[in-house]
């Protein structure tokens, strides 16, 4: 058991042959049941949950009670209030993405880092963006460092990953506009319209975004830089760009 669920939290290869990934804490494993994922099997811990909270999982069929050395075992992180998921994972697609007349997606290209697409999931529930699509993906999506950066949000906004090319060509026959964020050839951010359907597209902070993209954009949008630096944390400049067009969008909506 132990060992089982040390591969699920450590190997992606593992996660992805079993079709499970593990979800530690109990808001964590609230938003996942909430978003109708399956449990498998969730363990908990007296010695770390209170007696309520022991009581109602220990009701549930597919919960088992563990010992605290266990548990320690078990956790991939510490202060996860005793309660650890594994879940079945359920694989969106741009198809099961709702169909909404003036939709705000975010486009993340070749994301590497786990912890960065957690927050720009928690930045993307905050905006009530539609989903997160995340294009010719370098890191897993039921890697733990995502699933505790994000701090439930991996459960709440629609996540789907699929090619570059099979996201242009959804947004294209969808009719949303495209902006990628780039400092070649680009305008400042406030001066675009964001109130229609868009799609927000992210690079690398590395390599940026690939001329694929560039050349399927509507518009090139860039932050204004003040510094010696040219470039901001994507989490951050996701975030910046996701309230800019929250913020058009309830200052002065579309007719």
């Amino acid at each position: 058991m132990v060992k089982r669920i040390a591969l699920l939290q450590q190997k992606a290869s593992e996660r992805q042959l079993a079709g499970l990934f593990a979800v530690e804490g109990l808001r964590e494993v609230g938003q996942c049941l909430a978003a109708g994922y399956e449990i498998e099997t969730l363990y908990f811990c007296r010695d770390y949950v209170d007696e309520h909270t022991a009581e109602k999982w220990q009701s549930q069929p597919y919960a088992t009670e563990v010992s605290a050395p266990v548990y320690q075992k078990m956790a991939y992180r510490g202060g996860t209030e005793g309660l650890l998921a594994i879940v079945k994972d359920k694989k969106l697609r741009l198809t099961d993405l709702k169909t909404e007349t003036k939709p705000l997606y975010v486009v993340l290209e070749s994301v590497e880092k786990p912890g960065n697409l957690g927050a720009i999931l928690r930045s993307a529930d905050a905006a009530q963006a539609s989903a997160v699509i995340v294009c010719d993906p370098r890191c897993d999506l039921g890697n733990p460092n995502l699933i505790r950066n994000s701090l439930g949000a991996r459960f709440t906004v629609p996540l789907v990953a699929c090619s570059s090319g099979e996201c242009i060509q959804f947004l294209k026959e969808c009719h949303v506009q495209i902006l990628t964020a780039q400092l070649q050839d680009s305008h400042l951010y406030y001066d675009t319209d964001m109130r229609g359907a868009t799609a927000l597209v992210m690079g690398t902070e590395s390599e940026g975004l690939t001329d694929q993209w560039r050349q399927a954009a509507d518009h090139h949008i860039r932050i204004p830089m003040q510094g010696r630096i040219d470039s901001l944390n994507v989490s951050v400049s996701t975030a910046i760009l996701l309230f800019e067009a929250v913020r058009q969008r309830l200052a002065t909506p579309t007719l």
